[in-house]
Protein backbone atom coordinates (compact mmCIF):
# COMPACT_ATOMS: atom_id res chain seq x y z
CA UNK A 1 0.00 0.00 0.00
CA UNK A 2 1.24 3.46 -0.80
CA UNK A 3 1.85 5.98 1.87
CA UNK A 4 2.61 3.32 4.43
CA UNK A 5 5.58 4.38 6.51
CA UNK A 6 8.16 1.68 5.99
CA UNK A 7 11.08 1.77 8.35
CA UNK A 8 13.55 -0.93 9.04
CA UNK A 9 14.27 -0.83 12.71
CA UNK A 10 16.18 -2.98 15.09
CA UNK A 11 13.53 -4.51 17.30
CA UNK A 12 15.98 -5.25 20.07
CA UNK A 13 16.41 -1.59 20.88
CA UNK A 14 13.22 -0.97 22.74
CA UNK A 15 12.41 -1.95 26.28
CA UNK A 16 9.01 -3.52 26.94
CA UNK A 17 8.04 -0.85 29.44
CA UNK A 18 8.25 1.86 26.79
CA UNK A 19 5.61 -0.01 24.90
CA UNK A 20 2.01 1.13 24.77
CA UNK A 21 -0.48 -1.56 25.77
CA UNK A 22 -2.87 -0.78 22.93
CA UNK A 23 -3.15 -1.38 19.25
CA UNK A 24 -4.46 2.17 18.98
CA UNK A 25 -1.57 4.47 19.69
CA UNK A 26 0.10 7.22 17.73
CA UNK A 27 -1.87 8.18 14.65
CA UNK A 28 0.97 7.38 12.32
CA UNK A 29 4.48 6.08 12.48
CA UNK A 30 6.34 3.34 14.16
CA UNK A 31 6.98 1.96 17.61
CA UNK A 32 9.36 -0.81 18.44
CA UNK A 33 9.21 -2.21 14.93
CA UNK A 34 5.41 -1.98 14.77
CA UNK A 35 4.00 0.26 12.07
CA UNK A 36 0.75 2.11 12.69
CA UNK A 37 -1.60 3.96 10.43
CA UNK A 38 -4.60 5.89 11.78
CA UNK A 39 -3.95 4.26 15.10
CA UNK A 40 -4.14 0.72 13.73
CA UNK A 41 -1.28 -1.69 13.57
CA UNK A 42 -0.69 -2.37 9.88
CA UNK A 43 2.60 -4.23 9.65
CA UNK A 44 5.67 -5.34 11.58
CA UNK A 45 8.48 -7.83 11.60
CA UNK A 46 7.63 -11.24 13.03
CA UNK A 47 9.98 -10.56 15.97
CA UNK A 48 8.23 -7.32 16.83
CA UNK A 49 4.82 -9.05 16.68
CA UNK A 50 6.03 -11.80 19.01
CA UNK A 51 7.39 -9.17 21.39
CA UNK A 52 4.03 -7.39 21.29
CA UNK A 53 2.36 -10.61 22.46
CA UNK A 54 4.50 -10.92 25.56
CA UNK A 55 3.14 -9.53 28.82
CA UNK A 56 5.37 -7.67 31.27
CA UNK A 57 4.80 -6.39 34.81
CA UNK A 58 2.86 -3.42 33.45
CA UNK A 59 1.73 -4.44 29.96
CA UNK A 60 -0.82 -6.92 28.65
CA UNK A 61 -1.71 -7.23 24.94
CA UNK A 62 -5.24 -6.45 23.76
CA UNK A 63 -7.57 -9.40 23.40
CA UNK A 64 -8.10 -8.64 19.72
CA UNK A 65 -4.37 -8.63 19.14
CA UNK A 66 -3.87 -11.98 20.91
CA UNK A 67 -6.55 -13.68 18.80
CA UNK A 68 -5.36 -12.14 15.52
CA UNK A 69 -1.73 -12.99 16.09
CA UNK A 70 -2.27 -16.53 17.39
CA UNK A 71 -4.58 -17.20 14.45
CA UNK A 72 -2.29 -15.88 11.73
CA UNK A 73 1.18 -16.54 13.17
CA UNK A 74 0.91 -20.20 12.13
CA UNK A 75 1.49 -19.08 8.55
CA UNK A 76 5.03 -18.11 9.59
CA UNK A 77 5.95 -20.21 12.60
CA UNK A 78 4.62 -23.42 14.15
CA UNK A 79 2.69 -22.97 17.42
CA UNK A 80 5.21 -24.96 19.50
CA UNK A 81 8.04 -22.80 18.18
CA UNK A 82 6.08 -19.63 18.92
CA UNK A 83 5.33 -20.71 22.49
CA UNK A 84 8.97 -21.67 22.95
CA UNK A 85 10.07 -18.19 21.84
CA UNK A 86 7.49 -16.50 24.07
CA UNK A 87 8.66 -18.48 27.11
CA UNK A 88 12.28 -17.84 26.26
CA UNK A 89 11.74 -14.08 26.06
CA UNK A 90 9.77 -14.06 29.31
CA UNK A 91 12.61 -15.88 31.07
CA UNK A 92 15.06 -13.30 29.75
CA UNK A 93 12.95 -10.22 30.46
CA UNK A 94 11.77 -11.28 33.91
CA UNK A 95 15.17 -12.81 34.77
CA UNK A 96 13.55 -16.13 35.67
CA UNK A 97 16.93 -17.84 35.47
CA UNK A 98 18.39 -15.81 38.34
CA UNK A 99 19.31 -17.89 41.42
CA UNK A 100 17.24 -15.52 43.56
CA UNK A 101 13.94 -14.43 41.99
CA UNK A 102 12.57 -10.92 42.40
CA UNK A 103 9.31 -12.07 44.01
CA UNK A 104 7.54 -8.71 44.03
CA UNK A 105 8.22 -8.27 40.35
CA UNK A 106 7.13 -11.79 39.42
CA UNK A 107 3.89 -11.43 41.37
CA UNK A 108 3.05 -8.58 39.01
CA UNK A 109 4.08 -10.58 35.95
CA UNK A 110 2.68 -14.01 36.97
CA UNK A 111 -1.06 -13.37 36.62
CA UNK A 112 -0.47 -11.85 33.18
CA UNK A 113 1.50 -14.75 31.69
CA UNK A 114 -1.08 -17.15 33.19
CA UNK A 115 -3.83 -15.12 31.56
CA UNK A 116 -2.10 -15.31 28.18
CA UNK A 117 -1.62 -19.08 28.45
CA UNK A 118 -5.27 -19.48 29.49
CA UNK A 119 -6.50 -17.50 26.50
CA UNK A 120 -4.31 -19.55 24.19
CA UNK A 121 -5.54 -22.90 25.55
CA UNK A 122 -9.18 -21.80 25.47
CA UNK A 123 -9.20 -20.42 21.93
CA UNK A 124 -6.79 -22.81 20.20
CA UNK A 125 -7.00 -26.03 22.23
CA UNK A 126 -5.88 -28.17 19.27
CA UNK A 127 -2.44 -26.53 19.44
CA UNK A 128 -1.97 -28.32 22.78
CA UNK A 129 -2.45 -31.82 21.40
CA UNK A 130 1.32 -31.60 21.05
CA UNK A 131 3.42 -32.77 23.99
CA UNK A 132 5.93 -30.00 23.34
CA UNK A 133 3.27 -27.35 23.91
CA UNK A 134 2.33 -28.79 27.31
CA UNK A 135 6.04 -28.99 28.12
CA UNK A 136 6.60 -25.27 27.52
CA UNK A 137 3.48 -24.43 29.47
CA UNK A 138 4.50 -26.43 32.54
CA UNK A 139 8.08 -25.17 32.41
CA UNK A 140 6.86 -21.57 32.47
CA UNK A 141 4.62 -22.13 35.47
CA UNK A 142 7.26 -24.12 37.37
CA UNK A 143 9.55 -21.11 37.11
CA UNK A 144 7.08 -18.60 38.56
CA UNK A 145 5.36 -20.93 41.03
CA UNK A 146 7.92 -20.52 43.87
CA UNK A 147 6.79 -16.88 44.12
CA UNK A 148 3.15 -17.71 44.77
CA UNK A 149 1.45 -20.96 45.81
CA UNK A 150 -1.69 -19.98 43.88
CA UNK A 151 0.13 -20.44 40.56
CA UNK A 152 0.19 -24.25 41.03
CA UNK A 153 -3.54 -24.32 41.52
CA UNK A 154 -4.05 -22.10 38.49
CA UNK A 155 -1.90 -24.42 36.37
CA UNK A 156 -3.89 -27.49 37.43
CA UNK A 157 -7.17 -25.76 36.61
CA UNK A 158 -5.82 -24.73 33.24
CA UNK A 159 -4.61 -28.24 32.38
CA UNK A 160 -7.83 -29.84 33.59
CA UNK A 161 -9.96 -27.50 31.50
CA UNK A 162 -7.72 -28.16 28.51
CA UNK A 163 -7.87 -31.96 28.90
CA UNK A 164 -11.62 -31.82 29.18
CA UNK A 165 -11.93 -29.70 26.07
CA UNK A 166 -9.61 -31.93 24.06
CA UNK A 167 -11.43 -35.05 25.25
CA UNK A 168 -14.80 -33.63 24.16
CA UNK A 169 -13.38 -32.59 20.81
CA UNK A 170 -11.68 -35.90 20.05
CA UNK A 171 -14.77 -37.81 21.18
CA UNK A 172 -16.79 -35.77 18.71
CA UNK A 173 -14.26 -36.42 15.97
CA UNK A 174 -14.39 -40.17 16.55
CA UNK A 175 -18.17 -40.08 16.32
CA UNK A 176 -17.95 -38.25 13.02
CA UNK A 177 -15.38 -40.68 11.64
CA UNK A 178 -17.54 -43.69 12.57
CA UNK A 179 -20.53 -42.16 10.84
CA UNK A 180 -18.69 -41.21 7.67
CA UNK A 181 -17.25 -44.67 7.13
CA UNK A 182 -20.66 -46.25 7.65
CA UNK A 183 -22.07 -43.81 5.12
CA UNK A 184 -19.53 -44.34 2.37
CA UNK A 185 -20.15 -48.11 2.42
CA UNK A 186 -23.83 -47.52 1.90
CA UNK A 187 -23.21 -45.14 -0.97
CA UNK A 188 -21.76 -47.98 -2.99
CA UNK A 189 -24.64 -50.29 -2.18
CA UNK A 190 -27.20 -48.12 -3.92
CA UNK A 191 -26.20 -47.88 -7.53
CA UNK A 192 -29.70 -49.06 -8.42
CA UNK A 193 -33.06 -48.57 -6.75
CA UNK A 194 -32.88 -49.54 -3.09
CA UNK A 195 -34.97 -52.41 -1.69
CA UNK A 196 -38.43 -51.33 -0.59
CA UNK A 197 -37.64 -51.91 3.10
CA UNK A 198 -35.85 -48.54 2.96
CA UNK A 199 -37.52 -46.19 5.45
CA UNK A 200 -38.12 -42.77 4.04
CA UNK A 201 -37.79 -39.44 5.76
CA UNK A 202 -41.52 -38.88 6.19
CA UNK A 203 -41.90 -42.07 8.20
CA UNK A 204 -39.13 -40.89 10.54
CA UNK A 205 -40.21 -37.27 10.79
CA UNK A 206 -43.27 -35.80 9.13
CA UNK A 207 -43.08 -32.38 10.76
CA UNK A 208 -40.92 -29.88 8.84
CA UNK A 209 -40.34 -27.73 11.96
CA UNK A 210 -38.94 -30.69 13.86
CA UNK A 211 -36.67 -31.72 11.00
CA UNK A 212 -35.32 -28.16 10.62
CA UNK A 213 -34.55 -28.14 14.36
CA UNK A 214 -32.77 -31.50 14.22
CA UNK A 215 -30.73 -30.34 11.22
CA UNK A 216 -29.75 -27.31 13.31
CA UNK A 217 -28.61 -29.71 16.05
CA UNK A 218 -26.37 -31.56 13.61
CA UNK A 219 -24.95 -28.31 12.21
CA UNK A 220 -24.11 -26.82 15.61
CA UNK A 221 -22.66 -30.11 16.86
CA UNK A 222 -20.35 -30.31 13.84
CA UNK A 223 -19.43 -26.63 13.98
CA UNK A 224 -18.41 -26.94 17.60
CA UNK A 225 -15.48 -29.16 16.58
CA UNK A 226 -13.96 -26.77 14.04
CA UNK A 227 -10.98 -24.93 15.49
CA UNK A 228 -10.48 -21.35 14.27
CA UNK A 229 -6.98 -22.25 13.12
CA UNK A 230 -8.36 -24.73 10.56
CA UNK A 231 -9.37 -21.81 8.34
CA UNK A 232 -5.80 -20.61 8.20
CA UNK A 233 -4.21 -24.04 8.00
CA UNK A 234 -6.32 -24.84 4.97
CA UNK A 235 -4.23 -22.25 3.12
CA UNK A 236 -0.76 -22.85 4.49
CA UNK A 237 1.68 -22.42 1.62
CA UNK A 238 5.43 -22.35 1.74
CA UNK A 239 6.67 -19.23 3.43
CA UNK A 240 8.91 -17.59 0.80
CA UNK A 241 11.42 -16.44 3.42
CA UNK A 242 11.81 -19.97 4.61
CA UNK A 243 12.81 -21.64 1.36
CA UNK A 244 13.11 -25.22 2.52
CA UNK A 245 10.21 -26.43 4.60
CA UNK A 246 6.52 -25.63 4.60
CA UNK A 247 5.32 -24.27 7.92
CA UNK A 248 3.45 -27.44 8.68
CA UNK A 249 5.43 -30.55 8.13
CA UNK A 250 2.60 -32.74 9.49
CA UNK A 251 -0.62 -33.26 7.54
CA UNK A 252 -2.85 -30.24 7.39
CA UNK A 253 -4.97 -30.08 10.47
CA UNK A 254 -8.27 -29.40 8.81
CA UNK A 255 -10.14 -32.65 9.36
CA UNK A 256 -13.17 -31.11 11.10
CA UNK A 257 -13.53 -28.54 8.40
CA UNK A 258 -13.47 -31.27 5.76
CA UNK A 259 -15.92 -33.43 7.69
CA UNK A 260 -18.30 -30.49 7.79
CA UNK A 261 -18.14 -29.98 4.02
CA UNK A 262 -18.83 -33.73 3.62
CA UNK A 263 -21.92 -33.36 5.78
CA UNK A 264 -23.22 -30.62 3.48
CA UNK A 265 -22.74 -32.90 0.45
CA UNK A 266 -24.42 -35.77 2.22
CA UNK A 267 -27.46 -33.62 2.99
CA UNK A 268 -27.73 -32.56 -0.70
CA UNK A 269 -27.67 -36.19 -1.80
CA UNK A 270 -30.05 -37.29 0.94
CA UNK A 271 -32.63 -34.72 -0.20
CA UNK A 272 -32.24 -35.79 -3.83
CA UNK A 273 -32.49 -39.48 -2.87
CA UNK A 274 -35.66 -38.96 -0.83
CA UNK A 275 -37.29 -37.15 -3.77
CA UNK A 276 -36.26 -39.60 -6.51
CA UNK A 277 -37.07 -42.76 -4.56
CA UNK A 278 -40.89 -42.91 -4.31
CA UNK A 279 -42.55 -44.71 -7.22
CA UNK A 280 -45.61 -42.45 -7.33
CA UNK A 281 -45.59 -38.91 -8.67
CA UNK A 282 -47.90 -37.71 -5.91
CA UNK A 283 -45.55 -38.98 -3.19
CA UNK A 284 -42.56 -37.38 -4.85
CA UNK A 285 -44.38 -34.05 -4.97
CA UNK A 286 -45.25 -34.47 -1.30
CA UNK A 287 -41.58 -35.02 -0.40
CA UNK A 288 -40.57 -31.91 -2.40
CA UNK A 289 -43.16 -29.79 -0.58
CA UNK A 290 -42.03 -31.21 2.73
CA UNK A 291 -38.42 -30.21 2.04
CA UNK A 292 -39.48 -26.74 0.89
CA UNK A 293 -41.13 -26.28 4.30
CA UNK A 294 -38.06 -27.63 6.08
CA UNK A 295 -35.84 -25.23 4.11
CA UNK A 296 -38.10 -22.30 4.92
CA UNK A 297 -37.93 -23.11 8.62
CA UNK A 298 -34.13 -23.40 8.39
CA UNK A 299 -34.14 -19.88 6.93
CA UNK A 300 -36.26 -18.60 9.83
CA UNK A 301 -33.97 -20.27 12.38
CA UNK A 302 -30.84 -18.79 10.77
CA UNK A 303 -29.52 -22.17 9.63
CA UNK A 304 -28.31 -21.13 6.19
CA UNK A 305 -26.06 -24.15 5.68
CA UNK A 306 -28.87 -26.73 5.79
CA UNK A 307 -31.04 -24.37 3.76
CA UNK A 308 -28.44 -24.21 0.99
CA UNK A 309 -27.89 -27.97 1.07
CA UNK A 310 -31.63 -28.62 0.66
CA UNK A 311 -31.92 -26.16 -2.24
CA UNK A 312 -28.81 -27.66 -3.88
CA UNK A 313 -30.31 -31.13 -3.53
CA UNK A 314 -33.53 -30.00 -5.21
CA UNK A 315 -31.57 -28.34 -8.00
CA UNK A 316 -29.56 -31.46 -8.87
CA UNK A 317 -30.49 -32.43 -12.41
CA UNK A 318 -31.95 -35.87 -11.55
CA UNK A 319 -34.46 -33.95 -9.39
CA UNK A 320 -35.03 -30.87 -11.50
CA UNK A 321 -35.75 -32.96 -14.62
CA UNK A 322 -38.85 -34.49 -12.96
CA UNK A 323 -41.21 -32.05 -14.74
CA UNK A 324 -44.42 -34.03 -14.10
CA UNK A 325 -43.61 -34.23 -10.40
CA UNK A 326 -42.83 -30.51 -10.15
CA UNK A 327 -46.09 -29.65 -11.91
CA UNK A 328 -47.88 -31.02 -8.84
CA UNK A 329 -45.85 -28.82 -6.45
CA UNK A 330 -46.80 -25.36 -5.21
CA UNK A 331 -43.54 -23.81 -6.30
CA UNK A 332 -44.04 -20.20 -5.17
CA UNK A 333 -42.41 -20.88 -1.78
CA UNK A 334 -39.51 -22.64 -3.46
CA UNK A 335 -38.82 -19.68 -5.76
CA UNK A 336 -38.73 -17.32 -2.77
CA UNK A 337 -36.09 -19.50 -1.09
CA UNK A 338 -34.12 -19.88 -4.28
CA UNK A 339 -34.15 -16.12 -4.67
CA UNK A 340 -32.68 -15.79 -1.14
CA UNK A 341 -29.83 -18.09 -2.12
CA UNK A 342 -29.32 -16.70 -5.61
CA UNK A 343 -25.58 -16.45 -6.37
CA UNK A 344 -26.02 -13.20 -8.36
CA UNK A 345 -24.05 -10.21 -7.12
CA UNK A 346 -21.76 -12.49 -5.11
CA UNK A 347 -24.74 -13.88 -3.17
CA UNK A 348 -26.04 -10.40 -2.39
CA UNK A 349 -29.44 -11.58 -1.08
CA UNK A 350 -27.94 -14.25 1.13
CA UNK A 351 -25.34 -11.87 2.53
CA UNK A 352 -28.10 -9.40 3.39
CA UNK A 353 -30.07 -12.14 5.15
CA UNK A 354 -26.91 -13.28 6.96
CA UNK A 355 -26.25 -9.72 8.18
CA UNK A 356 -29.83 -9.61 9.44
CA UNK A 357 -29.39 -12.87 11.33
CA UNK A 358 -26.04 -11.71 12.72
CA UNK A 359 -27.65 -8.50 13.92
CA UNK A 360 -30.52 -10.41 15.52
CA UNK A 361 -27.95 -12.61 17.21
CA UNK A 362 -26.25 -9.60 18.83
CA UNK A 363 -29.47 -8.29 20.36
CA UNK A 364 -30.89 -11.75 21.14
CA UNK A 365 -32.82 -12.48 24.32
CA UNK A 366 -32.88 -16.23 23.80
CA UNK A 367 -30.56 -18.89 22.38
CA UNK A 368 -33.04 -19.43 19.60
CA UNK A 369 -32.51 -15.87 18.34
CA UNK A 370 -28.74 -16.27 18.60
CA UNK A 371 -28.46 -18.96 15.93
CA UNK A 372 -26.39 -18.04 12.89
CA UNK A 373 -25.14 -20.95 10.80
CA UNK A 374 -23.50 -19.50 7.69
CA UNK A 375 -23.48 -21.13 4.27
CA UNK A 376 -20.16 -22.74 4.99
CA UNK A 377 -18.51 -23.24 1.62
CA UNK A 378 -19.08 -19.57 0.83
CA UNK A 379 -17.43 -18.59 4.11
CA UNK A 380 -14.42 -20.72 3.17
CA UNK A 381 -14.38 -19.17 -0.30
CA UNK A 382 -14.41 -15.65 1.17
CA UNK A 383 -11.51 -16.52 3.43
CA UNK A 384 -9.72 -18.16 0.51
CA UNK A 385 -10.04 -15.03 -1.63
CA UNK A 386 -8.96 -12.80 1.22
CA UNK A 387 -5.93 -15.03 1.60
CA UNK A 388 -5.11 -15.20 -2.11
CA UNK A 389 -5.85 -11.52 -2.70
CA UNK A 390 -3.18 -10.07 -0.38
CA UNK A 391 0.35 -11.07 0.38
CA UNK A 392 1.23 -12.38 3.85
CA UNK A 393 4.40 -10.34 3.77
CA UNK A 394 5.25 -6.92 2.41
CA UNK A 395 8.25 -6.38 0.12
CA UNK A 396 10.39 -5.42 3.14
CA UNK A 397 9.72 -8.79 4.77
CA UNK A 398 7.27 -7.38 7.31
CA UNK A 399 4.14 -9.33 8.18
CA UNK A 400 1.08 -7.74 6.55
CA UNK A 401 -0.90 -7.36 9.75
CA UNK A 402 -3.75 -5.45 8.11
CA UNK A 403 -4.67 -8.58 6.19
CA UNK A 404 -4.71 -10.64 9.37
CA UNK A 405 -6.99 -8.21 11.19
CA UNK A 406 -9.52 -8.74 8.38
CA UNK A 407 -9.02 -12.51 8.56
CA UNK A 408 -9.49 -12.46 12.34
CA UNK A 409 -12.68 -10.45 11.93
CA UNK A 410 -14.21 -13.09 9.67
CA UNK A 411 -13.02 -16.08 11.68
CA UNK A 412 -13.83 -14.36 14.99
CA UNK A 413 -17.44 -13.82 13.98
CA UNK A 414 -17.68 -17.49 13.05
CA UNK A 415 -16.26 -18.46 16.48
CA UNK A 416 -19.03 -16.48 18.19
CA UNK A 417 -21.69 -18.23 16.10
CA UNK A 418 -20.36 -21.73 16.67
CA UNK A 419 -20.54 -21.32 20.44
CA UNK A 420 -24.34 -21.02 20.55
CA UNK A 421 -26.02 -23.73 22.61
CA UNK A 422 -28.69 -25.50 20.56
CA UNK A 423 -32.05 -24.55 22.12
CA UNK A 424 -34.03 -27.43 20.58
CA UNK A 425 -34.60 -30.80 22.15
CA UNK A 426 -32.60 -33.51 20.46
CA UNK A 427 -34.30 -36.44 18.75
CA UNK A 428 -31.67 -39.14 18.40
CA UNK A 429 -33.86 -41.21 16.09
CA UNK A 430 -34.07 -38.44 13.48
CA UNK A 431 -30.40 -37.50 13.88
CA UNK A 432 -29.38 -41.12 13.42
CA UNK A 433 -31.46 -41.28 10.24
CA UNK A 434 -29.87 -38.09 8.86
CA UNK A 435 -26.41 -39.57 9.35
CA UNK A 436 -27.02 -43.16 8.29
CA UNK A 437 -29.91 -43.34 5.80
CA UNK A 438 -28.51 -44.83 2.58
CA UNK A 439 -28.13 -42.37 -0.27
CA UNK A 440 -27.75 -42.78 -4.02
CA UNK A 441 -24.58 -42.05 -5.89
CA UNK A 442 -25.06 -39.67 -8.78
CA UNK A 443 -25.61 -42.61 -11.13
CA UNK A 444 -28.11 -44.11 -8.73
CA UNK A 445 -30.00 -40.82 -8.68
CA UNK A 446 -30.20 -40.69 -12.46
CA UNK A 447 -31.41 -44.29 -12.61
CA UNK A 448 -34.13 -43.67 -10.04
CA UNK A 449 -35.07 -40.45 -11.82
CA UNK A 450 -35.40 -42.13 -15.26
CA UNK A 451 -37.46 -44.93 -13.73
CA UNK A 452 -39.78 -42.35 -12.19
CA UNK A 453 -40.16 -40.29 -15.35
CA UNK A 454 -38.76 -41.82 -18.49
CA UNK A 455 -36.06 -40.07 -20.55
CA UNK A 456 -37.21 -37.07 -22.59
CA UNK A 457 -34.54 -36.83 -25.28
CA UNK A 458 -31.77 -38.78 -26.94
CA UNK A 459 -29.07 -37.68 -24.48
CA UNK A 460 -31.15 -38.93 -21.55
CA UNK A 461 -31.98 -42.17 -23.38
CA UNK A 462 -28.32 -42.86 -24.05
CA UNK A 463 -27.43 -42.09 -20.48
CA UNK A 464 -30.12 -44.41 -19.16
CA UNK A 465 -28.96 -47.19 -21.46
CA UNK A 466 -25.36 -46.90 -20.33
CA UNK A 467 -26.41 -46.84 -16.67
CA UNK A 468 -28.45 -49.97 -17.04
Amino acid sequence: QEGMPQTLSSTSMFTPCGFSPHLHTSKEGEQGGLIFQDGNLTSASLDALIQHLIPTTDYYPEKAYIFTFLLSSRLFIEPHELLSRVCHKCIEQQRLDDPVLDKARIRKFGPKILQLLTEWTETFPYDFQEERMIGHLKDMIHRIAPCDEAYWKKMNQLLQALNQKLATLSHGQEGIVKISTAVSDKLVAFKTKPPSIQREILSVCSDPYTLAQQLTHVELERLSHIGPEEFVQAFVHKDPLDGTKTCFSEQKKTSNLEAYVKWFNRLCYLVATEICMPAKKKQRAQVIEFFIDVARECFNIGNFNSLMAIISGMNMSPVSRLKKTWSKVKTAKFFILEHQMDPTGNFYNYRTALRGAAHRSLTAHSNREKIVIPFFSLLIKDIYFLNEGCANRLPNGHVNFEKFLELAKQVGEFITWKQVECPFEQDSNIIHYLHTAPIFTEDGLYLASYESESPENQTEKDRWKSLR
